[in-house]
């Protein structure tokens, strides 16, 4: 079943109850006006930091898109981009592609001008659709773009270059297009991270998208009255398919625009939120808020919030017993996932398993999981090897990238990159990205564990440890430091406080900088290379 006959049935059972909310707490606090003043300026002062639509009104803006579309040609097949930044225009917009029987092609909200060329030729799309955000960008490449693409403009003061989304779909049918889709049929295209160059176009069909629906409901046991925070951005796999189990129950989402604590408390606060994705350095903050006394968590309703998991890279045990010591009540998760495998679920820890932190779980809803050796075999348990899975949920390639696809696709197994063991109760743990496997004369040192250890030390905020060019040894590991705020911290106090770890794994370099993270919340380990000594010879042997 295709995930849009899902849209179709909210709207009939649930169509007058609210399904989206979008909050922007920035207008608010910047505007820093009295409500009198706010009624001088619109007559619904409320719009300007909170919007919200119904069921009814969700599928009715799906359906105007999609026959925007299909009076334009846009036909079975075709490709249609998003380049918007959360709002309550993203999912009618993504959905409406769905129903046209075209692929949803989302485009992360980072991109330069010139990536977002390189991502529309990738991905053969036929129709960019973008945000006020973009102007700039878009116009810089329009005139190459638009010779063989229609431009619709979601926003306010269309600009010449592109057609106005608004006008245009205030005009066209709302009845649901009469398009038949199949588990077979392409759906989305999704694109890699690009952390080591230009992103790589990951292709997803219908039953892709239905299975991410559908793990994530067995796993977190979504209802009706579950209400999901949402802040991770939507074209990345990981927040929509988070959501996906509570789209699949008729529950409610709220779009959070902003990550500093006291916005996503104030938001599970007055939104009665009860389940909440965060990453590692979100989870971080609202604690150390917490630790400072910036945040008091009396002045919050949080008694209905159920659920606190966290995905998209390693999750260090003394975060979350941190946060179980603040948050008793909550149940967490941990999803382990890849775009590649329709984002996360593929493994994952389980709300019963709490005496497990530290590990990524086992194989999730419907999914197969195993431990391989260079050459393919699975390791005996408790060797490290790399991480495949296998499940309804995989890509079906990377479009127009065979020899990609060839790499890490084998035998219905893909290859995830990601070296792992398994314990003796049959949980995986991961040990490090492959490619950010420090070999240090012979040695090999998986990043991932030092920082685990390091990130125990109250002074540390965040910590990225890579490898770096030696002479002698090939590679040495270097350990770049984020300080918590307000707090001192020297090279020695580091070197002193490593001396517990085994002399082969003790950073043999200490820097201290902030640490970049793209918007999923993974450290971006080749731009600190670059920074550090250029990139390691593992990564550059990878990459090769």
């Amino acid at each position: 079943m295709p995930i849009t006959d899902i849209l179709e049935r909210n709207c009939k059972l649930y169509g007058n109850d609210i399904c989206l909310v979008e909050i922007n707490p920035e207008i608010k606090e910047t505007r820093r006006v009295t409500w009198k003043e706010y009624e001088l300026i619109e007559p619904n002062p409320v719009t300007h930091y909170r919007r919200e639509i119904t069921w009814s009104v969700f599928n009715e803006k799906a359906n105007r898109f999609a026959n925007l579309l299909i009076q334009r040609g846009v036909k079975k097949g075709d490709k249609v981009a998003i380049l918007l930044m959360n709002c309550l225009e993203w999912l009618p917009i993504y959905f409406g592609v769905l129903k046209t029987g075209a692929l949803a092609v989302p485009l992360n909200f980072r991109y330069a001008a010139d990536e977002i060329e390189y991502c529309l030729n990738l991905a053969e799309v036929d129709v960019l659709v973008f945000g006020p955000e973009f102007i700039g960008r878009v116009e810089e490449i329009a005139e190459g773009i638009s010779k063989n693409r229609l431009l619709f403009f979601a926003g306010d003061n269309c600009p010449s270059f592109a057609e106005d989304y608004n006008s245009l779909t205030a005009n066209c049918s709302s009845q649901t297009p009469m398009i038949t889709l199949t588990d077979v049929d392409d759906a989305a295209i999704y694109f890699s991270s690009g952390t080591t160059g230009f992103p790589k176009a990951i292709l997803h069909n219908h039953e892709s998208l239905m299975h991410s629906c559908k793990v994530e409901q067995n796993h977190h046991g979504q209802t009706k009255q579950d209400i999901f925070l949402c802040i991770p951005p939507l074209y990345h796999t990981g927040a929509k398919m988070h959501w996906f189990g509570s789209f699949l129950e008729g529950g409610k989402a709220v779009l959070l625009k902003g990550t500093k604590p006291e916005f996503i408390l104030d938001a599970v606060s007055r939104e009665k939120c009860t389940i909440v994705w965060l990453l590692v350095p979100w989870a971080q903050d609202i604690l150390d808020a917490i630790d400072r006394g910036d945040i008091n968590l009396a002045d919050y309703e949080l008694s209905q919030w159920r659920l606190m998991h966290i995905g998209a890279q390693p999750v260090p045990q003394s975060l979350i017993q941190r946060w179980k010591k603040v948050f008793p009540h909550h149940q967490y998760d941990t999803n382990y996932g890849l775009s590649e495998s329709i984002g996360p679920g593929c493994v994952h820890l389980g709300v019963e398993n709490i005496d497990k932190v530290g590990a990524i779980g086992k194989a999730g809803y419907g999914w197969q999981v195993k431990i391989v050796g260079e050459d393919g075999e699975q390791v005996t348990r408790g060797e490290v090897g790399e991480l495949t899975v296998k499940g309804p949920g995989i890509m079906t390639c990377y479009y127009n990238d065979e020899q990609a696809t060839r790499e890490v696709l084998r035998d219905g197994w893909l290859f995830t990159g990601d070296m792992a063991q398994e314990d003796a109760d049959g949980f995986i743990f991961l040990v490090d990205r492959k490619k950010d496997v420090v070999i240090s004369g012979g040695e090999n040192i998986y990043p991932v564990q030092i920082e685990d250890f390091l990130r125990t030390n109250n002074k540390i905020k965040d910590v990225a440890v890579i490898g770096i060019p030696d002479k002698r040894l090939g590679e040495i590991t270097a350990a770049v430091i984020e300080v918590k705020e307000g707090m001192c911290c020297t090279e020695d106090e580091i070197n002193t406080f490593c001396m517990k770890l085994p002399k082969y794994k003790r950073p043999r370099k200490i820097m201290f900088a902030e640490i970049p993270r793209n918007p999923t919340g993974k450290i971006e380990k080749p731009k600190l290379r670059k920074i550090y000594g250029g990139e390691s010879l593992v990564a550059a042997q990878n990459n090769s």
